[in-house]
């Protein structure tokens, strides 16, 4: 098992319902602890309370303790399977428990279970600390890998012994006995803050609303953004006005389309200032000490800061390469942006207004040029993007890619009457697994788009053991009589979060901890990210871009018009991102002992990149989840060091001829999807692709190849 990252996971969640029923406490009726009765062994959401959640992770952690003492306290010589496989196999139970609780707890929380999440936080990390500083423990690993090259053992056990190896040094189990008291502390502190930082920003989205009872005040904003702001209003109690929340789905079509210059300016602010107002939410404090306990536990380890400790094991390996790669692409963005901004001001200049464009303006007027010099209205398309239709047409594309089908499992219990489950197989019909799809948001659901795990694939005395995964998604939903109708952006990350679980799906390989996703952050989003470039291909779209009411084809001519006007703005788009990942690459180099305030440490990073003030970070610190609450600490960068990849990788199948060629889709299937982690990752990619990938193709489909 590996147990360090299933922590990790477990501490971005704020908790479910708390239940107190004793009836459900002992061990005879808590389903964790009995063989799931469902069909593909998937959870039984049904039975679940959460009431067994507490006894279920106490009884988990107390039977690997016992599978541990058993592996340090026998006799025999240590080897590969009585050490290494007998670790990766013990905590079934507590993997069980944890993947389901904290799955829910970011999909469908509530802020009573807060209370478990608290509670459970500090134990899991002692828990997981006994067994990576145990002493005698990692005696019998160091003498299995010290004797790793004189071992018979292929390549995936090999790197299931170094991947173990690493985890134990990296936890700290060479530190003398002072060392590892502090590295207990840190750990059990940090435990707290991220968890906090996560109920913080939750909290601080579902508190805020802005109400309009003007009709005159939604000027600009099309009917279907006005019907949701209605609808939201009427859930909320009050009916007749207009409700808009800081959920994606409603401040970021406002920001875009109304014309009400002073509403746009406070709700931008509102969105940028999450979890900075200096009171109970405020996370300012929390990244203060979230910086200096990473750097301090950097330290204690021998590096020079925790981006050196991250990126040891990922494909850049130190943060100069990572900083080279975003130093580079800043360079040709920022100047793209500037531009994108002279070419917006001419546009209100235009109308006569007397203002400067500021950063409230800059989605507003984006869609104003896109409009004027590309005739391109991103609300022209939604009428063809049916949610049905885009995940059917979706289940086309993998089937002619990889033959895999995808069928509707409507008994299968679910843990919220939005989510549905599909059974995934092969050609032949040989089951591959399950996937859930959880499309709309809630205030329940923390914001953002994942891909998560109940299963991880594996084999068991020989028997390949079927994934379980997920999809968790905030998308718009159904309006009234109108189905719920994905934008062009839904649309991409959708597709983004199903290459994720053909990952998780497809991996093919023996042990868990090397499985589907178990990959380094700055290769796991080229799954993903290689399937948006199949969205709005002509092909594609004939699967799935239907008009809901005539069943038409969506026109080319409109395809054709949102794919040139894609290329603008993306100045903007890439450097609002480039600016997030240099903010985390700066907080994850401070050196242990300086402490940072937030938002000063914030402004003095973007100050010395030249960021212009129309353009704030993707994420500014208070609300930059992926770093602060998540797994992506120096790793945000990952996704443009996997752009290079995907963008090459997608070429494969462009400059085959076919982008359904069979012959590239099995290499990237066998060579990518299945192998998980058990290949380094660049020797992956060019077993795929024949070679190293090139930066010319994303410069290319970003539109910044002129700009070098």
């Amino acid at each position: 098992m590996n147990l360090k990252k299933g922590i990790s996971s477990m501490l971005l969640v704020c908790g479910m319902l708390l239940v107190t029923d004793k009836t459900v406490m002992g061990q005879s009726t808590n389903p964790f602890m009995e063989t799931y009765n469902t069909p593909y062994g998937v959870p039984p959401f049904n039975k679940i309370t959460n009431a067994h959640f507490v006894p279920a992770f106490q009884e988990g952690m107390k039977q690997q303790q016992q599978a541990v003492a058993a592996i340090y306290k026998q006799r025999s010589v240590p080897t590969f399977v009585n050490t290494v496989v007998a670790l990766e196999e013990s905590g079934r139970l507590l993997s069980k428990v944890s993947t389901v609780f904290f799955n829910l707890s970011s999909a469908n929380t509530s802020p009573e279970l807060e209370k478990i999440a608290q509670q459970m936080a500090p134990e899991l990390s002692k828990h997981s600390d006994d067994i990576y500083l145990n002493s005698e423990l990692f005696k019998r690993v160091k003498t299995v890998y010290d004797k790793r090259n004189s071992s018979k053992l292929n390549a995936e056990q090999q790197r299931l012994l170094e991947k173990t190896y690493k985890s134990f040094v990296r936890s700290g189990a060479n530190l003398n006995a002072a060392q590892q008291q502090q590295m207990r502390a840190i750990n059990k502190e940090f435990s707290l803050l991220t968890l906090n930082f996560g109920q913080h920003l939750l909290a601080e989205v579902n508190a805020y609303e802005l109400l309009i009872d003007k009709p005159a005040d939604l000027a600009g904003l099309p009917e279907s953004v006005k019907a949701a702001a209605a609808a939201s209003a009427k859930q909320a109690g009050k009916d007749g006005k207009w409700r808009f929340t800081l959920h994606t789905p409603s401040v970021t079509p406002f920001l875009q389309y109304s014309e009400n210059r002073a509403l746009r300016e406070k709700m931008y602010n509102a969105y940028i200032n999450r979890a900075n107002h200096d009171d109970e939410n405020d996370n300012k404090k929390i990244i203060s000490r979230i910086v200096a306990l990473r750097a301090e536990k950097a330290a204690l380890l021998g590096y020079n800061s925790h981006a050196d400790f991250v990126l040891e094991e990922s494909m850049a390996k130190s943060p100069k390469e990572a900083y080279d790669l975003l130093n580079g692409l800043w360079d040709a963005a920022l100047p793209v942006a500037k531009q994108e901004a002279v070419e917006m001001q001419k546009v209100m200049d235009k109308e006569g207004r007397n203002e400067k464009l500021e950063a409230w303006d800059w989605a507003h007027y984006a869609d104003k040029v896109r409009k004027e010099r590309y005739n391109y209205d991103a609300e022209a398309l939604r009428p063809y993007f049916h949610i049905d239709n885009v995940r059917e047409g979706f289940f086309k594309v993998v089937n002619k890619l990889y033959g895999i089908t995808f069928t509707l499992l409507p008994e299968v219990p679910v843990y919220h009457k939005d989510v549905s489950a599909y059974q995934v197989k092969e050609a032949d019909g040989t089951h591959i697994g399950v996937i859930y799809m959880d499309f709309f948001t809630r205030s329940s659901k923390r914001g953002g788009a994942w891909m998560t795990s109940y299963a991880t694939q594996s084999y068991e005395n020989g028997k390949r053991v079927a994934p379980v995964v997920s999809i968790v998604c905030n998308f718009s939903g159904p309006n009234g009589d109108e189905p719920a109708l994905f934008t062009a952006d839904e649309v991409t990350t959708f597709y983004h979060e199903m290459g994720h679980a053909l990952h998780g799906l497809l991996s093919n390989v023996k042990y868990r901890s090397l499985a589907g996703t178990s990959v380094p952050r700055d290769f796991v989003e080229l799954p993903s990210q290689v399937m948006e470039h199949f969205a709005f291909e002509p092909e594609v779209l004939q699967f799935y871009a239907k008009h809901y009411k005539t069943g038409a084809i969506v026109p080319q001519e409109l395809i054709d018009r949102m794919k040139n006007a894609s290329k603008f703005n993306q100045g903007f788009e890439t450097v609002e991102y480039l600016a997030a990942s240099l903010l985390d690459m700066g907080f994850h180099t401070v050196p242990a002992g300086k402490e940072v305030n937030a938002t000063e440490f914030e402004s003095s990073e973007m100050n010395k990149y030249g960021l212009i003030k129309q353009i704030a970070p993707r994420y500014r610190s208070t609300y930059f989840q992926h770093i602060f609450a998540s797994g992506y600490s120096a790793g945000y960068y990952s996704y443009i060091w996997s752009a290079v990849l995907d963008s090459d990788a997608f070429a494969a199948f462009k400059e085959s001829g076919n982008i359904f060629n069979p012959e590239v889709a099995n290499s990237f299937r066998k060579n990518v999807l299945e192998k998980g982690g058990t290949v380094e990752p660049m020797d992956l990619y060019k077993a795929f692709r024949g070679k190293e990938p090139n930066m010319k193709y994303l410069l290319k489909d970003r539109g910044l190849d002129k700009a070098l």
